[in-house]
């Protein structure tokens, strides 16, 4: 049966893809002194999450839009969003390789171990950005020809469902910096009572002061 509802405007996706580029572009890692275990927890524990929340965010888009898109779209179209959707094959590899040294890193402390996280999170970086560009120039505009408000909602919903990290108030409160009011408000009206409940009685605060020693 044809959806009745509106098609779904694919353009906010950018503002979670900006919320990895800034997360592997930031000099946090490098910049952290060896032995100051305090500062390695806390640069360790914000990309431990943001790389979570990228798995969560391909896993969603591997079992609720390509799939989608593919069934509806044109034998052309479906050749481009196949092609960028199996990057993600790459990526997955890269994020395994930079979790693996991240999480060295965030037990040791050391000179090498941060080397080794530092050049395993810029190929990360390099194959990630070459990803998001490419889907944002090709697949969002054909996901918009055929993906509905309702279908796009399951995106978040599913991150936010299956995110492994431990702290979710962080990523609610990177994704909503990339977010104008009105997106916010949409954002929270649609979270499950108990995350909202959450984010207003702490989740906010917490979000707020970490990334405020992160970025101090």
């Amino acid at each position: 049966m044809t959806s009745t509802l509106p098609l779904a405007d694919t353009r906010d996706m950018i503002g979670l893809h900006q919320v990895f580029r800034d997360a592997l572009a930031a000099p946090y890692l490098s910049e952290t002194r060896d032995g100051d275990t305090a500062r390695v927890e806390l640069v360790g524990s914000y990309l431990d999450n943001v790389l979570r929340l990228l798995h969560a965010h391909h896993e969603g888009e591997d079992e609720l839009m390509t799939p989608r898109v593919l069934a509806r779209c044109t034998p052309e179209e479906a050749a481009v969003v196949g092609e960028i959707a199996a990057m993600h094959e790459g990526v997955t590899e890269d994020l395994a390789a930079a979790e693996s040294a991240l999480a060295a890193w965030r037990r040791s402390a050391a000179a090498d171990d941060r080397e080794q996280a530092v050049a395993r999170l810029e190929q990360l970086r390099s194959t990630v950005t070459l990803h998001l560009d490419r889907e944002e120039r090709e697949v969002l505009p054909i996901a918009s020809k055929y993906v509905d408000v309702a279908e796009w909602g399951e995106l978040p919903a599913h991150g936010m469902r299956t995110f492994t990290g431990d702290k979710q108030w962080l990523i609610i409160g990177l994704v909503q910096e990339q977010m104008p009011a009105p997106a916010i408000a949409a954002m929270e009206s649609n979270m499950p009572p108990p995350v909202l409940a959450m984010w207003r009685s702490s989740g906010r605060a917490a979000a707020a002061e970490f990334l405020a020693r992160l970025r101090g």
